[in-house]
């Protein structure tokens, strides 16, 4: 069996959220493997397996992750809060990185820092038996400057008006996620769009200030501009459960013509 390096992958992700073009991706909420092999062989640049909003369990999304690592396709994974062990399991499967939901706090950043890098940069724990470390194939030194060199990926979701210093809680990050949907929730739904436009504005100015790449959620790639996402480096894009909603609506719209 050959084994993808986790390392290659979070290099390959690192690179598509720097280049011209935004790198997309999109949330997995089902938990057959058939999604993530569809997403590599249609060409996104990462999958986000959601253990927020979807009815997925730990094992499912460490199934999800593992497939993901073996079609040579970037997987990070979604979750509500920092739990440092689960977080470890997570990356010891093949996770590239991990996305921290209702980032507020500068203790949650360090908190998602501390479970995701090893000494002295971090408090994770250390394994060579698992996927990340090829199961052993390499030695611990050598595995820890991989780890050293190419860390895992980490996302925060700034989705409410009131945080901790944006610039405080941006910069430990690799990329600032701007959550529109709570934010306009937050904000007063229905958000006047001019004050939700501002807000994800001001979440913008942040990351680039932090030289933190700046990301987002869409429903459809039409809606980036609207929702302040056009420059975005990181698109996440509707996800398996919407695009398979949308594809039987129409299917069923179809036939009953």
């Amino acid at each position: 069996m050959t084994v993808v390096d986790v390392h290659l992958l979070r290099r390959r992700l690192r690179a598509a959220v720097t280049a011209a073009d935004p790198a997309i991706g999109t949330f997995v909420k089902l938990a057959s493997p058939d999604v993530v092999e569809l997403a590599a062989a249609a060409g996104f640049a990462f999958v986000v397996v959601d253990l927020e909003h979807s009815a997925l369990t730990e094992q499912n999304a460490v199934d999800l992750v593992r497939h993901a690592h073996m079609c040579g396709l970037p997987a990070l994974v979604r979750v509500p809060e920092v739990d440092a062990a689960a977080v470890n399991r997570l990356l010891e499967a093949g996770a590239a990185g991990i996305q921290l939901s209702m980032l507020t706090r500068v203790a949650q950043v360090e908190a998602l820092v501390a479970a995701a890098r090893f000494a002295p940069a971090g408090r994770r724990s250390v394994s060579l038996a698992n996927r990340a470390a090829l199961f052993g194939a390499v030695p611990l030194a050598g595995f820890l400057r991989a780890e050293q060199d190419d860390p895992p990926v980490l996302v925060g979701q700034i989705e409410t008006a009131r945080t901790d210093p944006l610039p405080d809680l941006l910069a430990p990050l690799d990329v600032c996620f701007v959550g529109s949907t709570d934010l306009a929730v937050d904000l007063g739904l229905p958000a006047d769009p001019a004050v939700l436009r501002a807000a994800v504005d001001r979440v913008r100015e942040a990351a680039r200030s932090a030289a933190v790449a700046f990301g987002g959620w869409v429903p459809t790639r039409d809606a980036t501009a609207p929702l302040g996402l056009g420059d975005a480096d990181y698109l996440v894009v509707g996800s398996d459960l919407q695009m398979l909603a949308a594809a039987l609506r129409a299917a069923a719209g179809e036939e009953n013509q």
